[in-house]
């Protein structure tokens, strides 16, 4: 079992955008490992939870779970095929928690009209309050840079954050479009522009969204990305 010591080791041991994108907690406290062509990110605090993120060949990625995956509110996450392959080999018995989508994509994407990075931020809260209570980016969040938005007549009705990004992965949070403008392409205009940023910068954009959400995973489609279910593994009670 090799220590990665860096970003850079990361990504020299994987192609996955999902433990390339958590590879940004070994600047925050984190650790990583590969076995057998697998790696393991341990990510202390990435997007709220204390996370072990895992890719790779089966065989591999039991072993790092065995080592790594034991601690007190630890979540190892992973693809969900992945996850009941590993399960079956494991000594000790683990069982899913609720899937939910990884989506990424890579290459470019044109700059839509009429959008533009937020120089102040007081007008998000009472639009995600209103169109995304239980978003996980809220200004001011540790980890959340900046965010983009919409305008109708002076008010704010579309909004996505840039948050949580690696090196090499831009993340998109916070999607939020008002109830009372849904329905004009406003959500696909300003999550375009966010994507089309983060593209240029880091080569690489993803985001997480609920595996029942089929109108946000269609949007997403959309402007490119891919879709992956993955799934938190828990002890067994």
């Amino acid at each position: 079992m090799r220590r990665l010591r860096t970003t850079a080791d990361v990504q020299d041991a994987s192609s996955d955008p999902l433990v390339r994108w958590a590879s940004q907690a070994l600047s925050a406290g984190g650790a990583a490992w590969e076995h057998k062509g697998a790696v393991a990110v341990h990510a202390p605090s990435l997007t709220r939870r204390r996370r072990l993120v895992l890719s790779g060949p089966a065989e591999g990625v039991a072993s790092l779970l065995a080592a790594h995956g034991r601690g007190v509110e630890l979540r190892p996450l992973l693809e969900r095929p992945l996850a009941a392959e590993v399960a079956s080999l494991m000594p000790t018995p683990w069982v899913e928690d609720k899937p939910f989508g990884w989506m990424d994509r890579s290459g470019k994407l044109d700059l839509p009209p009429d959008v533009s990075w937020l120089p102040h931020l007081d007008d998000v809260p009472p639009l995600l309050r209103a169109a995304n209570p239980d978003s996980w980016a809220w200004p001011g969040e540790h980890g959340v840079h900046r965010w983009a938005g919409v305008r109708v007549d002076d008010q704010l009705v579309a909004t996505a954050a840039e948050a949580w990004c690696s090196p090499d992965v831009g993340f998109m949070m916070g999607v939020a479009v008002h109830p009372s403008h849904t329905g004009q392409g406003l959500g696909h205009r300003v999550c375009q522009f966010v994507t089309s940023s983060l593209l240029t910068l880091y080569g690489t954009c993803a985001l997480f969204v609920e595996n029942y959400n089929a109108p946000a995973i269609a949007l997403y489609r959309k402007l490119g990305f891919a879709y992956r279910d993955i799934v938190t593994l828990l002890p067994a009670a």
